[in-house]
């Protein structure tokens, strides 16, 4: 790992280029080693607000003080609660010590919940209760709906079969499969409900990281109709041009019988056809012209339109989304908490990836473990109840998690030495950020991206430091 990296650095210096972390690493040593500039930016932007503050990193961290320069002209908004993102560098005790950093700061707690019913909300508290995470007591604010389920099945493809089912009850009670998802904890998970949900015709959509105007077949689909409206083609309505413009790219009216890539394909051009019918009720006299130009808006604020599917996407995408009913599947030991938690402060970030899960849920919320045929035992630290097969519930403490043998991988070898930098120049421009930073990641990334000031290996990149690659080269290789 430790040479790809080296050799994805040296690519970028290679072209003179920066990735989205170098954006914040060169800002934060731009506003540490010039005053001017950190003063203009300081005179520009006096009142900073930030959201999500729970996420913020040690990098983004040091930005934010040099940004405020020592003022506490700051708002920060956030929920310890729902840190999930600690592999990106996520530190919820920025969040959680702010008002020992600001101690004149104001703390407002948001309490009131608009979203779930208080079912959901009373499952939501009682599963951080008495933990490490525990944030706010929410209060609920919706009318009583349904109880929270608990079933466990005999497997995967049981589960799936029991969610699809479940779901059909719920469209012909009058949901719409838009306000229902199935959430897990990983991608691979999706493909049995894929299955369960294409055997019953239910339309659905997998959520992921491609954003829907970056892929390919959206990007091909927008220029076609581009095309056609620049041809003058006016047989038929702009609903009836779309369906017979994408025809060409193999859309159908009926979704096809396979899962995977050709699956999402023909959802992303379904969601394209229905977006044109849709602003053709808003706006029944415009032509595929506008419809054009109101995709190409749409693009450039990344606001894709949303497709009358049952959502399948994992935990972490659903962060910030909301349905009407949720299915939680896959709630087993090894998958959730997933098999490589081992630290308590892992499974306890298991814990608020779960949390996450619940609170997604306005009415209806399904909790299901798919166990296989010998469950291995839940680890979740603390009292939390947990479905055992057959349906029954039992409370789990520490103690069922430290009964079991801890696997002792081998030790890793550190591949990565100190790069050989001219005396003086190891810090520089990054010298006067905080020593965190200095001494830890923050100073090791600042050395593999710039190049040592003075020794100029590159016209593009003078001034930048260098990082030494032999010196990793004669690292262990394992």
């Amino acid at each position: 790992m430790a040479r790809v990296y080296e050799g994805y650095e040296e690519i970028k210096r290679g072209q003179t280029r920066m990735d989205m972390e170098d954006v914040l690493l060169f800002a934060a040593g731009l506003l540490a080693d010039e005053e001017a500039v950190a003063a203009q930016v300081r005179r520009q932007y006096k009142w900073l607000v930030v959201d999500e503050f729970r996420d913020v990193s040690p990098l983004q961290s040091a930005l934010l003080d040099l940004w405020l320069g020592g003022r506490d002209e700051i708002c920060v908004v956030g929920d310890p609660a729902q840190t999930i993102y600690s592999f990106a560098g996520a530190n919820a005790s920025y969040l959680r010590d702010f008002t020992k950093k600001f101690p004149a700061a104001t703390s407002v707690e948001l309490v009131r919940n608009y979203r779930s019913s208080p079912q959901i909300v009373g499952a939501a508290n009682k599963m951080l209760a008495g933990t490490p995470s525990k944030g706010v007591e929410l209060r609920a604010q919706q009318p009583a709906g349904p109880e929270v389920t608990y079933r466990a099945h005999t497997d995967e493809v049981a589960e799936a079969g029991a969610a699809a089912d479940k779901i059909a009850t719920l469209r012909s009670a009058g949901t719409p499969a838009g306000e229902i998802a199935i959430l897990f904890r990983i991608n691979a998970q999706s493909e049995t409900f894929e299955d369960a949900l294409t055997r019953r015709k239910i339309p659905y959509v997998v959520r992921g990281a491609a954003r829907f105007f970056d892929r390919a077949e959206v990007r091909q689909a927008v220029t076609l109709l581009r095309g056609t409206a620049r041809g003058g083609q006016s047989e038929g309505s702009v609903t009836d041009l779309v369906r017979a413009t994408l025809s060409g790219m193999g859309w159908t009216p009926e979704p096809p019988g396979t899962r995977g890539e050709t699956r999402n394909r023909w959802e992303s051009l379904q969601a394209l056809v229905d977006r044109a019918a849709e602003f053709v009720r808003e706006h029944p006299t415009a032509s595929l012209g506008d419809l054009v130009d109101d995709l190409d808006r749409r693009a450039s604020e990344q606001h894709a339109p949303i497709a009358d599917g049952v959502t399948l996407a994992t935990l972490h995408t659903a962060k910030g989304l909301e349905w009407d009913a949720v299915f939680l599947c896959g709630m087993q030991d090894g998958t959730l908490p997933i098999t490589y938690a081992e630290t308590p402060a892992a499974i306890e970030e298991e814990r608020r990836l779960l949390y996450v899960g619940v609170t997604r849920a306005r009415k209806h919320l399904s909790i299901s473990p798919g166990a296989g045929p010998q469950p291995r035992r839940p680890r979740l630290p603390q009292a939390v109840p947990v479905p055992r097969r057959g349906g029954r519930g039992r409370a789990l403490s520490r103690g069922d998690r430290n009964d079991e043998p801890q696997p002792q991988g081998p030790a890793l070898p550190r591949v990565r030495r100190r790069a050989r930098l001219p005396v003086g120049e190891e810090d520089r421009p990054l010298r006067r950020l905080p020593r965190v930073l200095r001494r830890g990641a923050l100073r090791a990334t600042a050395r593999v991206a710039l190049g040592a000031r003075g020794r100029r290996q590159r016209p593009g990149l003078r001034g930048l430091h260098r990082r030494d690659p032999p010196a990793d080269r004669g690292a262990p290789s394992r």
